[in-house]
């Protein structure tokens, strides 16, 4: 399976190797003020509470607009609030993350975040250690510099970046025992020291921040996932990103994505989540099983189940088909898989490169060399991907699947 996952970890990575660092410290600097803002919604009468928690649910399970719904009537009742208004705009951040290939948010995203810094401002002025201010305030900062790291503006993503980071050791002395508020600080404390161990380039950047403790990061976010009110959920996709992608527990992983995907059976994310690991554990059955019922959502265009989902699908269906030995069959669906990239990249990606790969292997074995050989040498032609040209290499030395 080491070949699936690596060709699999690039194509899920942001392109550039740059990019994907500066969205790491995006999730250093503001992960505390980004995601523990909901700790304090407690503060809030009980049917406050009530639209905040199920407005939640239909956030996370891509049921935008009866979320919207429930978030319009908590402004109605309390529009000095900035839960209400904050909240509108996580929709608009849940619209951009399973809209992948999309820009058609931002501009409701930036607009909802601006409103929420509008609310916070009379509180900070009247009183700057007000919690709901504060909570706010850093929520705003962190979704926007994320927003911006996502879309290269890294000058604006340091700027909120800089003041999130203010508002998170704030709020940490405020409320330090808090389980909603241990999301940000176990993504920090996790951050601070991966982030310096996969690029030393950023070390000193990090030299006048606190230090973090990886291991504590992950204890808080695992009881922040447990205990907290209204962050849990969030707390449970920031820790299976981080088992998953860095941690490489898939085990773990796996416990954490199935649990979400029995709690928000429509959320794509989730889903996708679920199908790698059971790819990177061997689970035949349900990985077949799996990524055929996120092919049949993509192509019924459910919210979220867009081209990109589609092609991973298409790619881990094949891989399974070509496992049984169904090699038709899978030459079928990663040609269709091929047919899709070349649509949807300009250069070739992991994906294009992996299956292309994959075609190769298949032709070695139903011994048509000369068809193997031809999807080597396209693959050589192409930039390298994860060792690909060395793998290309190997193959046409000697077929795959011989001794």
């Amino acid at each position: 399976m080491r070949g699936v996952e690596e060709g699999e970890l690039f194509v899920f990575w942001p392109k550039q190797r740059r990019g994907f660092a500066m969205v790491l410290i995006a999730l250093l600097l503001f992960g505390g003020g980004v995601l523990s803002a909901r700790a304090q919604w407690v503060l809030m009468r009980e049917d406050a509470d009530s639209l905040v928690r199920q407005g939640i649910f239909y956030i996370y399970n891509l049921q935008f607009d009866s979320a919207e719904t429930y978030f319009r009537e908590l402004i109605a009742r309390y529009p000095a609030h900035p839960a209400g208004y904050f909240m509108e705009a996580m929709v608009a951040w849940w619209k951009i993350l399973t809209n992948r290939r999309s820009r058609a948010y931002d501009e409701e995203f930036l607009d909802k975040i601006q409103r929420v810094l509008e609310v916070c401002k009379p509180l900070l002025e009247q009183n700057p250690y007000d919690i709901v201010g504060l909570f706010f305030r850093g929520g705003a900062l962190g979704y926007r510099g994320r927003f911006y790291a996502m879309r290269e503006s890294w000058i604006r993503a340091a700027n909120d970046g800089r003041e999130g980071f203010d508002i998170l050791m704030r709020v940490q002395r405020l409320a330090p025992t808090n389980y909603d508020v241990l999301l940000g600080t176990g993504l920090y404390n996790y951050y601070a020291v991966k982030l310096p161990e996969m690029y030393p380039i950023l070390r000193p950047l990090l030299l006048f921040l606190p230090p973090g403790d990886k291991e504590l990061g992950i204890a808080q976010l695992r009881a922040s996932a447990r205990h907290a009110r209204y962050a849990a959920t969030e707390a449970r996709v920031v820790l299976l990103q981080i088992l998953y992608d860095f941690e490489q527990n898939i085990p773990e992983a796996l416990a954490v994505a199935e649990e979400l995907m029995q709690q928000y059976p429509r959320n794509p994310y989730f889903h996708r989540y679920l199908g790698r690991c059971y790819v990177r554990l061997g689970v035949q059955e349900k990985m077949e099983e799996t990524w055929r019922e996120i092919l049949r959502r993509s192509i019924e265009k459910w919210p979220g189940y867009e081209e990109l989902t589609a092609r991973e699908a298409l790619y881990y269906v094949g891989l399974a088909l070509m496992q049984r030995g169904e090699y038709e069959e899978a030459l079928r669906y990663f040609y269709k898989c091929d047919e899709l990239s070349r649509v949807l990249d300009e250069d070739p990606s992991g994906f294009m490169v992996k299956v292309n790969l994959k075609i190769g292997n298949i032709y070695d074995l139903q011994g048509k060399r000369e068809l193997a050989l031809m999807q080597y040498r396209k693959v050589l032609s192409w930039r390298n991907v994860q060792n690909s040209h060395e793998e290309a290499r190997r193959y046409m030395e000697k077929p795959y699947g011989s001794p």
